[in-house]
């Protein structure tokens, strides 16, 4: 398979490059080390210890940017890339998944609208993988990589054939969360399985726990939040929820994009509305 000079694939159980990327069925595209842990916890859960069922991950950038303290507070940008590189390989195999890659490219080309080189480099790994389900991010995520990111899978998928595309793609939640989407319009990620996997892929990340910031306790937080919060007038039926969007309709390329993802927040504002004027 095509891959840039920088990319890494790592297998955790030894099994050849064409078995392991063709037997996966569920396949995360993110743009950091620890995105895919983060927002698609529910199908690497529900691949785990399965013989039929293969989880796989692609992490876009190099991971270079990333805030450090403490053991890491002198760490350069190379070093630090190198560690997150180890990392996600670690995750890799506490979650069993069937490969991993990392494509190394810099925020600045993800970002960059006119680089068509990662568009084709995911087309290629969708194309060889053939996923039945597709995770990325969500394209009202308020960091500008994860968008781009996003918008860079969907390039992709748009230049593949209908056969070689995903039953279902979805937007998952990282730096903004979707709580805010219409209820009838969530997709519902369970990520009640296995609760000590889900805290040991979240552990790996070391550097940027230490770095400053908890995402371990964030993201379990907010999938026990989810999971309360989202039914008022039942008892929880999860222990652990998150949300996704929708996206697969987003492989049509005569469907304008922003006019998609906007067309949530409108939905959400109607029903607000209608909300408020019922009392009135």
């Amino acid at each position: 398979m095509k891959r840039n000079a920088q990319t890494i694939l790592y297998i955790p159980d030894g099994e050849t490059e064409e078995k392991a990327i063709g037997r996966t069925t569920h396949l995360a595209i993110a743009a950091h080390q620890d995105d895919i842990e983060f927002m698609a916890y529910a199908p690497i859960a529900d691949c785990f210890g399965k013989a039929e069922q293969w989880f796989s991950g692609v992490v876009v950038t190099d991971g270079a940017g990333s805030p450090r303290s403490g053991l890491y507070a002198d760490y350069t940008d190379e070093q630090m890339k190198a560690v997150r590189v180890i990392e996600q390989k670690k995750a890799a195999a506490v979650g069993e998944y069937s490969f991993q890659m990392l494509l190394g490219y810099p925020s600045k080309a993800v970002k960059d609208a006119k680089n068509t080189e990662i568009i084709e480099e995911i087309a290629e790994i969708i194309r060889a993988s053939k996923p039945k389900y597709l995770y990325t991010h969500n394209l009202a995520d308020k960091h500008d990589t994860h968008v781009a990111t996003a918008l860079k899978v969907i390039a992709a998928l748009r230049t593949l054939k209908a056969d070689e595309r995903p039953a279902k793609v979805y937007g998952c939640e990282v730096w903004r969360d979707l709580d805010w989407v219409c209820d009838e319009e969530k997709v519902y990620l369970d990520c009640s399985q296995h609760p000590n996997l889900m805290r040991c892929l979240s552990a790996v990340f070391d550097s940027q726990i230490v770095g400053g910031k908890r995402y371990d306790l964030a993201a379990e937080g907010r999938r026990l939040a989810n999971a309360t919060f989202s039914a008022s007038h039942a008892c929880d039926t999860y222990a652990a929820l998150n949300y996704a969007m929708d996206l697969t309709p987003l492989m049509d390329k005569n469907v304008d994009i922003a006019e998609y993802i906007m067309g949530y927040a409108e939905r959400l504002k109607e029903t607000i509305g209608q909300t408020i004027r019922k009392f009135l």
